[in-house]
């Protein structure tokens, strides 16, 4: 029994894992959700790496689909690397080495989901913390356009609202939560205080709820998207009156109207109450290794996402360099895909752009992305079959082990062939 693994499925990455392995194979899982264990214990692969001839997919070996992969990127104008949410920070860098080396532009999976909350985080600046802290402290939790119930289901448990701390002994029953939410959620129905917003009216609750924080209640309709303006002063009583108090948001807030502009107004809102509290605030990240590729990125070219190598040096303008908008322009004219399936959660026009490129895929499962590749190239599980480092929301960087051996190469070792048939085909 290998004991503390990580789970390498959402951004909690929960490293209280018992794993036990024979006969070269996972055979159990201990301590993880069902969406980790799944994930650990495995499901069915792609086999064989793979080539398109005459409209099919036919199998090849690793060294044709790298040189095919190589000469595809090569050949491109303005090729797209995108994904690298799902795979290790080592993986990460070799991206962005082959970024350099074929001039395209690098992408991740945070343009479509807590893209706005990167900006809005670089303009504003983050009062954060660590979950460990949250844990610790945290005597008022509200949950804001997310629903970990769900997507997350052990944070509520390991970091959270059922957490037993240091200082908060009492786990549950010590603290308060609140939901803030366009739908009654499994998270809401479970909190002590639901607030149901009209889709789309953050900006304008966020608003008044600073009005009310800074005195000026008196201005503040007694009606704000359809919540009384007596829920909302009682609300921001209960966040000023907490020891300790964060508010975790998720996609309910960055993709509806307003958009990075909502978590902008956000972040004021806590750094405001702090003149009263301590109050911190985190994005509830998908992707258990999204935070780490905007690490990596951030610190290689000086910009989190959507990174354009073309000119000689990184350049970054979102609305111009994310892969969507460069699809949605013609622009890009090749695509690699690498631990994400853009096929399942891209507007139908992006995928269709999409399949009028060569696609090259690097993941160890099918995903209808396969459908529209060129080139397929199987890799090893990170985490599982593969060692490496990976970031959790908070920030926090921990070390993937490596639990079996496996026949696959890893992410990195692909990339490293690829970028060496690159080098080569240029000579």
């Amino acid at each position: 029994m290998t004991e503390d693994v990580l789970c390498t499925f959402c951004g909690c990455l929960c490293d209280d894992l018992r794993v036990e392995v024979a006969d070269g194979r996972v055979q159990k899982v201990r301590g993880a959700c069902r969406l980790g264990a799944s994930k650990i214990m495995g499901h069915d692969r792609i086999k064989t790496p793979m080539i398109r001839e005459d409209g099919v997919l036919r199998e090849a070996t690793y060294d044709q689909a790298c040189a095919r992969a190589a000469q595809i990127l090569l050949e491109a104008k303005r090729p797209v690397l995108y994904g690298w949410a799902s795979t290790s920070c080592e993986a990460d860098r070799k991206g962005i080495l082959l970024a350099e080396e074929v001039g395209g532009v690098m992408d991740t999976t945070a343009t479509v989901c807590h893209g706005p909350s990167i900006l809005g985080i670089e303009e504003k600046g983050l009062a954060g913390a660590t979950l460990g802290q949250v844990k610790n402290r945290a005597d008022l939790i509200i949950f804001w356009g997310c629903n970990p119930a769900e997507a997350h289901p052990r944070h509520a448990l390991r970091y959270s609202s059922n957490a037993c701390g240091r200082f908060t002994p009492e786990g549950r029953s010590g603290r308060k939560v609140m939901v803030v939410d366009v739908r009654e959620t499994r998270s809401a129905k479970n909190a002590d205080k639901f607030l149901r917003l009209i889709p789309g009216t953050d900006y304008e609750v966020i608003s008044a709820m600073r009005m009310i924080l800074g005195g000026k209640a008196d201005v503040v309709p007694e009606t704000v998207a359809g919540l009384p303006k007596t829920q909302l002063v009682e609300t921001v009583e209960i966040m000023k009156n907490a020891r300790f108090g964060v508010i975790f948001f998720g996609l309910g807030m960055t993709h509806s109207r307003g958009r990075y502009k909502n978590v902008d107004n956000a972040l004021s809102l806590v750094a405001e109450l702090n003149a009263f509290t301590k109050f911190v605030v985190m994005a509830m990240r998908g992707h258990y290794n999204v935070a780490g590729i905007g690490q990596v990125m951030a610190c290689a070219s000086g910009y989190p996402m959507s990174v354009d190598y073309s000119r000689g040096a990184p350049y970054f303008n979102p609305g111009e360099t994310t892969i969507c908008d460069l699809l949605n322009r013609k622009e890009a004219d090749a695509a690699l895909v690498i631990a994400a399936d853009p096929a399942s959660n891209f507007p139908r026009s992006t995928v269709e752009a999409l399949a009028e490129v060569p696609v090259i895929q690097i993941d160890p499962f099918e995903n209808p992305t396969t459908l529209l590749a060129d080139v397929v190239i199987p890799s090893a599980i990170a985490g599982v079959e593969a060692e490496g480092t990976a970031y959790r929301m908070d920030g926090m960087c921990l070390r993937l082990r490596k639990l079996v051996d496996s026949e696959f190469p890893s992410d990195e070792a692909i990339l490293q062939r690829i970028i060496d048939n690159v080098r080569r085909l240029r000579a």
